[in-house]
């Protein structure tokens, strides 16, 4: 028998946080999360999503031990973006029981209707700056730290249980030392004349400040009409600036600026962080930080994490500018294979920039739907 339980103490919320770690303890592939930074996530006084969103967090007992868990969250910003009342599930992981998935699955979809929700929907974060979908493709690979990763029967209960495909996120490993094609060098030679755009990599930590809210200005721009996207606020811009840009390396970091020295295009990429955080087991201290530091002071893997331009210059193909800049970077900081963020497979313009380059599928990763 299956028994549900609401998460109402800290120490549930612990063994929430947790139960990941004993499920994938034999997976050579998953990457543990900073246990530090899901306590920031998932508790409502640190996490400012928490300003426009609510949330509920479930775990499944077999036998009386835990075997399963699932958060249930209302985006009520996103909600009313998107005209439509769903509940989101995220934070999903389970034991290969189709009782246990379908209990969990049910609780979040009982605990939204319940406030009026009529569909549900995920996996997906508070924002969309969370991992967000489910991987149905790619489970050979070792991903990246903002990559969804779940054991490949995840979907398969899902599907069993009337949930249908959404969307899907596509990514893409890369030769970084490859050439830039000389296609690609003239247009952008084109575009820079034409539109008088200024490409600038930080020199250090102090130029990437400078610029970090014109930045995220920029991304709640260019992300708008991309699904499940509501604007972060200030609030929460002020929370990513610390939680991502704190420990960027300028080299790997793009802007494009316009006449006006306006943010209107980036490309932001970082070291690999994947076997750092699997040394650190989940944990910044004693040893994990070093583990951390290292990562970041040598690598030759980098994960691209956000790229986008201003709605008003898209369809320009400036978008070439930062991709061109940031090839140039990994080539000088002799870096061989660069990882794309999860993409629309449906956003063709994003997407399409890579047909310039040598390139491999790596990851699928899907939201599921139930109305």
């Amino acid at each position: 028998m299956i028994t549900i339980k609401e998460v109402s103490t800290r120490k549930e919320l612990k063994q929430f946080i947790m139960f990941p770690f004993e499920l994938y303890k034999n997976n050579k592939n998953w990457v543990p999360p900073l246990i530090m930074d899901e306590w920031k996530m998932l508790d409502s006084t640190k996490n400012p999503a928490f300003d426009h969103c609510e949330a509920s967090y479930f775990l499944a007992y077999k036998d009386n031990k835990i075997v399963g868990r699932i958060a249930a969250i209302i985006n009520h910003k996103a909600n009313v973006r998107w005209d439509e009342k769903r509940t989101r599930f995220g934070w999903i992981a389970f034991i290969d029981d189709p009782e246990v998935s379908k209990a969990l699955l049910d609780a979040a979809e009982a605990w939204g209707a319940a406030k009026g929700m009529k569909g549900i929907h995920g996996p997906l974060g508070f924002s969309d700056l969370d991992p967000e979908g489910m991987l149905v493709e790619g489970f050979e690979h070792e991903p990246s730290i903002t990559t969804a990763y779940n054991f490949s029967y995840f979907s398969k209960h899902l599907e069993h249980l009337g949930f249908r495909k959404s969307v899907d996120w596509v990514q893409y490993k890369f030769n970084a030392a490859q050439e830039i094609p000389d296609k690609v060098k003239r247009i952008n030679e084109l575009i820079m004349q034409k539109y008088k755009v200024e490409v600038v990599i930080p020199k250090n930590k102090k130029e990437i400040m400078r610029y970090a809210p014109q930045f995220f200005e920029t991304l709640n721009a260019a992300f708008k009409d991309l699904y499940g996207f509501a604007e972060l606020t200030d609030r929460q811009i002020e929370f990513y600036i610390k939680a991502y840009l704190g420990f960027a390396r300028p080299e790997l970091l793009c802007f494009l600026l316009d006449e006006s020295s306006n943010v209107v295009g980036f490309g932001i990429s970082f070291p690999s962080l994947s076997k750092a955080f699997q040394k650190a087991k989940g944990r910044i201290f004693p040893f994990g930080f070093l583990h951390i530091l290292k990562a970041l002071r040598k690598y030759d893997t980098v994960d691209l994490y956000f790229n986008g331009v201003h709605p008003d210059w898209q369809k320009k193909g400036i978008h070439s500018l930062y991709y061109v800049a940031m090839n140039e970077q990994y080539r000088k900081h002799n870096v061989k294979y660069a990882i794309s963020t999860g993409q629309l497979e449906t956003n063709i313009n994003a997407v399409g920039i890579w047909d310039n380059y040598e390139k491999e599928p790596y990851f699928r990763t899907r939201c599921f739907i139930k109305d």
